[in-house]
This record gives structure tokens, C-alpha cells and sequence, in this order.
């Protein structure tokens, strides 16, 4: 079994009216089937309302399914007293740093969670120390979380899910509140996790150019998945991923452009350097 597991996983919510009665019910999930190996990298698409972060909430035991059942590290998160196990194993980074950020100074905020954890406090500030060094914020350690950019902020969200120690690690658009800069060092700290510590990496982004280093892909839609392959196979695709108003890297879409007006290109080119070597 994979370190991340759905069987057949669906999920309903109610919606009231404005007196909050009457609920209707929808479904944010519906029979999803997934199997994510340890040490995969895994990036999960899907327009607004797909399902993604619902399915992201799932990994991490924020939501349990209301059919079929999720697994992590073989542990059914439908299990109450396994909840703490659980988050053990996975460890969730959010959309925006200022709500994972607790402490006033950056090394007591990435040890909050081995001291809730029991860590001895020797063992809290080695794993403090290599959680910063990890994701490239060693040097900050004693600034104010509040002094520092949102880029460098998310790379001490993720420092405190890293010191931990969890399997895995979902990211929930994680670069979504970022400029480019930022987005860049944080996804670039994620792919060092993920390559030199053997991180299994879940990120959920609606960033194109952000998934071409990932394993394998997931889309989805209307609770589903509806495409899964490398990032290759699913950039070829261009009409399909737009038919799920869904766009492609920009460089991707200019080589589509190229090869319907005859230029002989392959299909799925990922890079800029890619596109040049292949025109050249």
C-alpha cells in the first residue's frame, strides 16, 4: 500500500439557506480512487471548486470521508484515536503563512510542534536547526516572523511542518499569496525536500509551471479525476486541459501554437530550454 491511499472516497457537504434550514447536499468528492508511492512528488490540479483542497483536507484528517475510505501510511483516518498518528505522518502547509505562524521569534515557531509532540528539548532545537537549514532560513532564525516577506514566511510554515518529521507533506496552494520570487523559493525548497530528504510531496496548486518537476499529475473536476499521468503526457493535451478551464505552461502552449501552424515540434514541451533545442 502506498503512503497516501483512497479507495472509492467521496464526500458531501449541506448548504443552508440564509435562516439555516432546509441543507441541500453536494458532493466535494465523489468515489475518487488514488495511490501515492513514498518519496513521489505529486502535484493535484483543478479549477476553483473541483475538489483539490477538499481532497488535500482528507490526506491530513482535517475532513473524513463520508464513503470509501483514505489511508495514510496504512492508517485509516476515519480512525479517531489514530488521528494524532495520522497528522504525524502528514503534515499540511496552508495557503496562508499567517495562520500556521504561532511563535514571536522564527526557532520557537518551527518548535512548537516536536514540543507538542513530546520531543526532549535537546532533540526540539537539533530538529529546529535542520528544519531551517532545510528551507533556506537558517539565518532568521532569531527574526520576528512578522519582519519577513510572505515567501519567507511560507518557507517557515513548511520548516515547521518539516521539523516534525511527517512522510508526507501537502502543500494547499501554498504560493497562492506569493509574487514570483516567492513562489519560486518555495517551490524550489519543496523539490530539495522532496529529492535530498525523501519527502513525500502532495501539492495542490492552479499554477501550470509549478507541476512540471512532479511525478506524476493529477486533474481534477467536478469531484473526479478526470486525467492522471506524467506532466508530459498531460501538457500534451492541450484541448482536454482546457475543456477543464485549465491553462497550460506559457511555453507549452506557444510550442502547441507552433505545431498547428506546422512546425515540426513533439508534443508536451515543459521548458523554454526545451522549445529552443527543439526549434534549434
Amino acid at each position: 500500500m502506498g503512503i497516501i491511499k483512497a479507495s472509492k472516497l467521496g464526500f458531501d457537504y449541506f448548504k443552508y439557506n440564509e435562516e439555516g434550514e432546509d441543507p441541500e447536499v453536494f458532493r466535494a468528492i465523489d468515489r475518487v480512487d488514488l495511490d501515492v508511492q513514498e518519496g513521489q512528488f505529486i502535484a493535484i490540479l483543478g479549477h476553483n471548486g473541483s475538489g483539490k483542497s477538499t481532497l488535500a483536507k482528507h490526506m491530513n484528517a482535517l475532513l473524513v470521508p463520508t464513503e470509501g475510505t483514505l489511508w495514510v501510511d496504512s492508517i485509516n483516518t476515519s480512525s479517531e484515536e489514530d488521528l494524532w498518528k495520522v497528522r504525524q505522518k502528514a503534515g499540511m502547509v496552508f495557503q496562508n503563512p499567517d495562520n500556521q505562524i504561532l511563535g514571536t521569534v522564527v526557532e520557537e515557531d518551527v518548535g512548537f510542534g516536536p514540543e507538542n509532540m513530546g520531543v526532549p528539548t535537546e532533540d526540539i532545537w537539533e530538529r529546529v536547526e535542520k528544519s531551517l537549514k532545510a528551507v533556506g532560513m537558517l539565518g532568521f532564525r532569531d527574526k520576528s516572523p512578522n519582519k519577513l516577506s510572505g515567501g519567507q514566511k511560507q518557507r517557515v510554515a513548511i520548516a515547521g511542518v518539516v521539523a516534525m518529521k511527517p512522510k508526507c507533506i501537502i502543500l494547499d496552494e501554498p504560493t497562492a499569496m506569493l509574487d514570483p520570487n516567492g513562489r519560486k523559493d518555495v517551490l524550489k525548497t519543496v523539490r530539495q525536500l522532496n529529492r535530498q530528504e525523501g519527502v513525500t510531496v502532495i501539492l495542490i496548486t492552479h499554477y501550470m509551471e509549478e507541476v512540471i518537476y512532479a511525478d506524476n499529475v493529477f486533474v481534477m473536476d467536478r469531484g473526479h479525476i478526470v486525467m492522471k499521468g506524467t506532466p508530459r503526457e498531460i501538457f500534451s493535451q492541450v484541448e482536454e486541459l482546457q475543456k477543464y478551464r485549465l491553462d497550460v505552461p506559457q511555453v507549452t502552449l506557444l510550442a502547441h501554437e507552433l505545431r498547428k501552424a506546422g512546425v515540426d515540434l513533439p508534443k508536451g514541451i515543459l521548458t523554454i530550454e526545451e522549445l529552443v533545442n527543439a526549434l534549434c
